[in-house]
């Protein structure tokens, strides 16, 4: 088995030197060389030709979304970004992912930290993800057109339902911008993201698109033309209440390792009342969203099911899961979706 090569991008010395620690212990893993900042990087780049790189943000001479830009340009790769967990940081962080960096690594509590170490097993599973990532789908691709709205459909009873994780604020911003303003129905979205990072995410969202982007809030009442989307490091729910639904948030255990899941939501979608849904499942490692789908469909007749295909996702995990069970009632190119969703709200108007 062909190792995952590893160039690690950090000014810090110390950092560089845990982060080659981890990576190391790890025997799918080689570290093939560091460099001190984006110019340092860039140079490796040619002679070292790694699979991965872990790139900083906060680096002088050129810092790591600069450096990002001319790798996804000129040397696309797999990247996961190393992220304080400062407001700027987390601003950065999702800039970098929207750019087209893999994942990201935080930094507990500061660029120097030996709470490093409280976080291995998070830094190894996250650069061998990225070993497999397909970061070559969204090149050269342009922006999907926006969507518009059929005269005369309204909500009836409609609600959009979205998941994703690895390489999922890229193709959110692709749906979600692409939606029209006066979408005839609420999103409620599960993105695997730590706390912290979420707001940061639905507000550079909310900047680019026609719809509102925001984070949701506990007892919420949902309404249309608004994505809600969960905050990291809690759970989010729909719940049916005096006339409509609102959004119920809880820190109870994480569901196969994530908090927010997907499952949480598709699951709670199940015991709605006279609700069409229209479920979204997109890039993304494992199989969160599977089992609520299945028990979403089981319960419900009205849900219509929309996988994101391998040809675009950067992960090809989480929709995967959804095809093959043949619970997806299409399977489509990320640059498709934002029209599937309008038309299923306007194909199942009552």
């Amino acid at each position: 088995m062909k190792k995952v090569s590893v160039l690690i991008v950090d000014d810090s010395a110390f950092m560089r030197r845990i982060l080659s620690d981890i990576l190391k212990k790890d025997h799918r893993i080689e570290v093939v060389g560091t460099a001190r900042n984006g110019k340092d990087c860039l140079e490796k780049i040619h002679t070292l030709n790694p699979d991965v790189i872990t790139l900083d943000i906060e680096m002088p001479v050129m810092d790591g979304l600069e450096a990002l830009s001319i790798i996804m340009e000129n040397h696309p790769r797999p990247v996961v970004m190393v992220s304080s967990l400062t407001k700027e940081g987390a601003e950065s962080t999702v800039k970098a992912v929207s750019l087209g960096a893999v994942d990201f690594i935080q930094k507990p509590s500061g660029s120097i930290s030996l709470d490093m170490k409280t976080v291995e097993q998070d830094v190894v599973r996250k650069v061998l993800v990225a070993g497999e990532a397909n970061v070559n789908v969204h090149k050269g691709k342009p922006v999907g057109e926006k969507v518009s709205v059929p005269d005369g459909v309204r909500n009836q009873g409609n609600l959009v339902a979205i998941g994703t994780s690895t390489g999922g604020p890229r193709a959110l911003q692709q749906v979600l911008t692409t939606l029209p303003g006066n979408l005839p129905a609420p999103i409620v979205i599960v993105q695997h993201m730590p706390e912290g990072f979420t707001k940061s995410l639905s507000e550079r969202l909310n900047r680019l698109s026609e719809i509102t982007i925001k984070e949701g809030e506990h007892m919420e009442e949902l309404q249309n033309g608004i994505a809600y989307i969960a905050p990291g490091g809690s759970h989010m729910q729909v719940i049916q209440g005096e006339g409509g639904l609102f959004i119920h948030l809880d820190k109870t255990a994480p569901i196969n390792g994530h908090r927010p899941s997907v499952n949480r939501l598709l699951q709670s979608l199940s015991h709605l009342n006279n609700v069409s849904i229209t479920s979204v499942i997109m890039t993304g490692m494992g199989a969160d969203g599977l089992e609520g789908l299945i028990e979403l469909k089981h319960r419900m007749v009205q849900t219509y099911s929309i996988a994101e295909s391998k040809e675009s996702c950067v992960v090809y995990g989480m929709p995967k899961a959804v095809v093959k069970s043949g619970l997806a009632d299409k399977v489509l190119e990320l640059e498709q979706i934002s029209q599937s969703i309008v038309q299923s709200l306007h194909i199942r108007r009552r």
